[in-house]
């Protein structure tokens, strides 16, 4: 193997890990708002989120990817870089995942928290800041930890549509001048696994940790 298409390999491995930052990051704001938005007594907002949440739900990532990279050509725009491209895409269906999980999170803290917290007088926002969402975060983070893993495998969708240059589009420009496949995206497999490995070993320590399965 020359050193070169190592060090490709490697330039992959930090396309990937910026994709992943920047989708969870834009996610999970997006995702928050959505969860926020999911338990607003106002119905057209409750309302609104469940649309949102279906809908990017139930389209592929490839489409979604497609629709963000060609999209603003076909409207007659200039053509939006693959990093922007594909992090809109990834961010616009993390968040719903993100949002639906956070959902299940607030809902799931005892109704006599909500109750002792309005007995108290406390606002709808201070009630929850101060008493539901750190009861939240607690139960969020193992699932939150663990969809970080599929964040990052599924920038490989990346490489089949906008063609950013992340992991397994190196691997496969690689493949493409030396006819190796099984070395290649076998590496690329091994390093997808470092990645992801200690992120699960992280969400399983962190649900051991706060007891989520027996609450």
């Amino acid at each position: 193997m020359q050193p070169q298409f190592l060090l490709s390999l490697l330039d992959g491995v930090l396309g990937t890990i910026v994709l992943s930052v920047l989708t969870f990051i834009c996610g999970g704001l997006a995702g928050f708002v959505v969860a926020l938005a999911r338990i607003s007594p106002l119905r057209s907002v409750s309302f609104a989120a469940i649309a949102y949440i279906q809908v990017f739900q139930g389209i592929p990532l490839l489409v979604q990817m497609g629709l963000a990279y060609f999209g603003p050509i076909l409207l007659g725009f200039e053509s939006v870089p693959p990093l922007a491209a594909a992090a809109l895409a990834m961010s616009v269906f993390a968040s719903a995942y993100l949002g639906q999980i956070w959902y299940g999170c607030l809902i799931s803290v005892a109704k006599p928290q909500w109750e002792a917290a309005e007995c108290l007088g406390l606002t709808r926002w201070q009630r929850m800041t101060r008493v539901v969402l750190p009861q939240a975060m607690r139960i969020a983070t193992p699932p939150t930890v663990g969809f970080l893993v599929i964040i990052v495998k599924n920038t490989s969708v990346s490489s089949l549509v906008v063609g950013y240059q992340e992991l397994t589009y190196n691997a496969k420009v690689i493949n493409n001048a030396t006819f190796e496949p099984f070395l290649y995206f076998g590496l690329a497999g091994i390093f997808y696994f470092l990645i992801c490995y200690p992120l699960s070993v992280q969400s399983r320590a962190l649900e051991r940790k706060f007891n989520v399965g027996t609450r």
